[in-house]
């Protein structure tokens, strides 16, 4: 099934809040093999301008992980998902995520095009603090592979 562009522009409700902690931060940051004090220790963070520990770039991937869902589960998309790999992922930060914040994000659809049989759908997920403050846009694009045609 071919997603359609008219998509475009669809929104999801936000997520519930993510409470980001020291040790989740450290843990992401073990599992990627990032040595970083500023991602394990408030003071090594302090020397450097942050308020508490702060997360390594990627980590808001989980709020956008969280967040995408609606758009993979959205029946009107008719997204298999066994025929999703991922596409590519950039962010665009207001600040750094640090302790204490309190995340919730907000996906919406931003583009869907067709390629080589295949889907191509681009998200946007704004994340902010359960307050509202603004934080970091997630831009991600997932590709739904086409199924061969038999000949």
């Amino acid at each position: 099934m071919t997603v359609s562009p008219e998509f475009v522009g669809r929104s999801y409700p936000p997520t519930a809040p993510y409470e980001v902690c020291r040790e989740k931060i450290r843990e992401f940051a073990d599992a990627i093999g990032d040595p970083n004090p500023a991602f394990r220790d408030p003071q090594s963070a302090r020397d450097l301008g942050h308020l508490d520990v702060i997360a390594p770039p990627t980590f808001p991937v989980i709020v956008s992980f969280l967040a995408t869902r609606g758009v993979i589960e959205d029946p009107d998309l008719g997204i298999d998902y066994s025929r999703v790999v991922h596409g590519e992922q950039r962010f665009s930060y207001t600040r750094p995520v640090r302790a204490g914040d309190r995340l919730v994000g907000v996906a919406s659809v931003t583009s869907v095009r067709r390629a080589a049989g295949n889907d191509l759908i681009s998200t946007g997920v704004e994340v902010s603090t359960a307050e509202g403050e603004p934080v970091v846009t997630v831009h991600s694009t997932i590709v739904v592979r086409g199924i061969a045609q038999e000949r």
